[in-house]
């Protein structure tokens, strides 16, 4: 149990380096009107404003999640069109239904309908605050792009061994260089 540990750990402490922001970046050539491109671009096209970014790995997550909604609203809206259609049919007298050797009880087709309709409804919900996230998304990764990160802001753990009169103290510095 102690080697996944210290596999797990010594993974982790190689991942945390190998993903850092780029040093060469002039913080001077950057467009301040970049999250406002990012946005409308994704507001467009979902996904676009994450190519823009150059967050390509982002695409794939934006399109399953909007796409999983949409599959979900088509396959319950047609589900509560089948029940209400089948409803329909048996009070106006016809037994020729898809549900006639499933379902005998009419007010099942019923709470059917209710149940595909409140869940495309549910569905709909989901595809509009996917589209949002989307959007937002590609504006505030826009905006974090731009956060100055350099050298100058450094944070050091130190060691202070103490006197022989205090006991020994442990903390972190924050320096700022301007």
């Amino acid at each position: 149990m102690e080697i996944n540990k210290l596999i797990f750990l010594v993974t982790l402490f190689f991942i945390s380096n190998s993903f850092s922001q780029d040093s060469e970046i002039l913080y001077d050539d950057l467009d301040p009107l970049d999250p406002s491109k990012a946005a409308f671009f994704s507001a467009v096209f979902p996904g676009a404003g994450q190519a823009f970014n150059k967050k390509y790995w982002k695409i794939p997550i934006v399109y399953a999640a909007i796409g999983t909604s949409i599959y979900s609203y088509d396959f319950n809206n047609k589900k509560y069109w089948s029940y209400r259609n089948a409803y329909k049919s048996r009070k106006a007298g016809y037994s020729s239904d898809e549900f006639q050797n499933l379902i005998i009880d009419d007010d099942r087709l019923l709470d059917g309908a209710s149940f595909h309709k409140k869940n495309r409804d549910l569905s709909m919900v989901f595809t509009v605050g996917f589209y949002i996230l989307n959007v937002l998304d590609a504006n505030i990764d826009a905006h974090l792009k731009q956060y100055n990160v350099n050298e100058n802001l450094t944070l050091n753990p130190y060691f202070d061994g103490g006197s022989k009169l205090g006991p020994e103290s442990v903390g972190l510095s924050l320096n700022l260089n301007f």
